[in-house]
């Protein structure tokens, strides 16, 4: 049984510790926050509100960071020269550099490293992926991309407003969608941008060209109160594949030929995240790479250096 330890008990990790909680192989014994009252409903577990603490009192097998952008490389850095296998929320860091440091940390101490780009474990972007590489429908001709939410308000001292801490609607949402694409058909040949960004709001569009396959990508921090969605639409040279209202479908020139309903539950929690099993395959997928001790290289450090120098330069 793997000991499992969280820190950052705030918006995200609503969507991690349930599937903690289900995995039959692991245990989640603690729990860290700054804040203890965000700890109250955890009885069950060991809550702490100092990290060294936490580290001196607890054998871990895993940590799962689910702390503020800024402080991901710090915390990392610190447990996996403990030697507990570490576990990240994207996006691993807005420095670059940060990248090679982190992982060279990993490997200096035999420990693993992953960071947690959900959409290369989400079924329906999984589906994507299979079909560009296996051509079932024709080469990827082009393809649109949206990631829509509200300014992020609920955000612990308001760290999201600032720039330097959070990187804005590039970091927050608009890396899901890149890390995708990135992922899935390398480094774009050409990019084109625009941006509208005022007081906690933030609206980027993005236009990539990937050898001749144009994707485009809309990203949005509204202060207009609209629900959280995230869509997509790729033409294929024989079929549409068209992800909307948590519902996949893929058409052809005759019409449906194929539907995909991943269950996506209507329901979600407090700041919008849908509840899917992305999350559970992500924590599924790194707990089994540290029990066969075996490196998740299903997030390569090369492919988060592309992205972040992308984010940076939009």
């Amino acid at each position: 049984m793997l000991k499992v330890g969280l820190i950052g008990v705030g918006g995200i990790s609503v969507a991690h510790i349930p599937c903690w909680e289900k995995f039959e192989d692991t245990e989640l014994v603690a729990l860290c926050d700054v804040r203890l009252e965000q700890m109250k409903n955890y009885s069950d577990k060991r809550c702490y509100t100092d990290f060294d603490t936490m580290l001196e009192n607890e054998t871990l097998d895993i940590l799962d960071i689910c702390l503020p952008t800024y402080l991901h490389p710090e915390y990392a850095i610190k447990a996996m020269k403990k030697g507990i296998n570490v576990v990240c929320e994207k996006p691993i860091s807005l420095k670059r550099e940060d990248v090679k440091k982190i992982y060279a940390v990993a490997e200096k101490n035999n420990v693993k490293f992953m960071v947690a780009q959900v959409l290369r474990f989400w079924d329906e972007y999984e589906f994507v992926k299979e079909l560009i590489d296996n051509k079932k429908y024709g080469k990827l001709l082009s393809g649109s991309m949206q990631r829509l939410n509200i300014f992020p308000d609920w955000s612990f001292e308001d760290w999201m407003a600032d720039e330097e801490k959070s990187g804005f609607v590039p970091f927050d949402l608009h890396i899901h969608d890149l890390d995708f694409l990135v992922y899935a058909l390398g480094k774009p040949t050409e990019i084109k941008s625009f941006r509208s960004k005022g007081q906690k709001q933030d609206v980027i569009e993005v236009l990539y060209n990937f050898g001749g396959a144009y994707i485009n990508c809309e990203a949005t921090w509204y202060k207009g109160k609209i629900p959280f969605n995230a869509n997509f639409r790729f033409q294929f040279e024989e079929a549409a594949v068209i992800y909307y209202a948590g519902k996949l479908n893929v058409y052809d020139q005759n019409g449906k030929i194929e539907t995909d309903d991943r269950k996506q539950q209507k329901n979600e929690d407090t700041i919008g995240i849908p509840k899917s099993n992305g999350y559970a395959n992500e924590l599924r997928y790194f707990t089994d790479c540290v029990k066969n001790d075996t490196f998740p290289d299903k997030v390569k450090p090369e492919e988060l250096e592309e992205v972040i120098s992308i984010l940076h330069s939009l």
